[in-house]
């Protein structure tokens, strides 16, 4: 049985895949579509409406599913994008390039918003500290937009 939501019909899945595909190989392809889908997926609850969560998730999880296989869930991606690796994701000037091209549904601008947003979740739900590589991400980011 196919789960839909309105938030992540075929037309944004397939954008969310043309942003994987921009990785150049496994190991990146993995690091864009696992990020891209978590800012997106960040990005939908960003919205005055109600979310049925359940639907919502179940949506998320089944693409997640089929896209990079079993293991892999919303709730391992958020994880993911609060830790070390999204980082050089988010440095690589052809993941930035394919958000703006492919996904415009999230502005490349509030990435940094929609990470803190996911780091202040993480620290809320888990008690963990969020000081680390993407804290400092985020840190390098402000000052670079306060400088320009």
């Amino acid at each position: 049985m196919q789960v839909h939501h309105p938030k992540l019909g075929a037309e944004v899945q397939e954008k969310i895949l043309t942003v994987t595909r921009c990785g150049l190989d496994v190991k990146e392809s993995t690091g864009f579509f696992r990020t891209a889908i978590g800012l997106y997926y960040l990005a939908c609850l960003m919205t005055k409406e109600q979310l049925d969560f359940k639907v919502l998730d179940k949506a998320f999880n089944r693409f997640v599913y089929r896209s990079i296989g079993s293991g892999h869930s919303m709730t391992s991606i958020l994880q993911f994008m609060s830790g070390a690796k999204v980082v050089e994701t988010l440095e690589s000037p052809r993941f930035m390039r394919a958000m703006a091209d492919y996904l415009p549904e999230v502005p490349v601008d509030s990435i940094p918003f929609l990470l803190g947003l996911n780091l202040g979740v993480a620290k809320d739900i888990s008690k963990i500290d969020v000081r680390g590589p993407v804290a400092d991400w985020l840190e390098k980011q402000r000052i670079l937009r306060e400088g320009a």
